[in-house]
């Protein structure tokens, strides 16, 4: 998942996506409202791109995880983040079958589900490899179009 500009903002509900940069502070846009607010400079403000789940072997990027969770929901919604914490740790064992078990606490795994399905609803959830495809798609059709083109000949 692109996940480079989509921000959470420690002790704001909610994602932002980033806008500008502004001085001493950062503009950003609420993913479900709309507005537009600052970040100073003291916001903890986390890339989403940044993020890791801690797994045995090594971490798993969060892009990573909410490709695993479209995987196994099939596109659809992951589990609602109030449910039965029971429910949401064995949910998210069958997502990612080596993630630690001390390190990730079930506020993290709630974390994952909410923000999987808020980023669901809005359709951001875009693979990667899917978007650089398309990019390439763009690219060719430009190409095509300019060669179609003949040149005037002159004499």
């Amino acid at each position: 998942m692109i996940l480079k500009d989509i921000l959470a903002i420690s002790g704001q509900p909610g994602l932002f996506r980033f806008i500008a940069q502004g001085k001493g502070s950062i503009i950003v846009e609420h993913l479900e409202t709309k507005k537009r607010t600052s970040a100073g400079g003291t916001a903890k403000v986390s890339s989403l791109d940044d993020i890791a789940i801690f797994a045995e072997k090594e971490d798993v990027p969060l892009g990573k995880v909410f490709d695993l969770v479209f995987e196994k929901e099939a596109g659809g919604p992951a589990p609602d983040a109030k449910a039965d914490n029971e429910l949401l740790k064995k949910w998210f064992g069958e997502v990612l079958p080596d993630y630690s078990r001390d390190k990730v606490y079930i506020s993290d795994i709630k974390k994952v589900a909410l923000w999987y399905n808020l980023l669901q609803k809005l359709n951001l959830l875009v693979k990667e490899e899917e978007k650089q495809a398309e990019a390439g798609t763009e690219t060719a059709a430009n190409s095509e179009d300019s060669s179609a083109v003949e040149e005037p000949k002159s004499e």
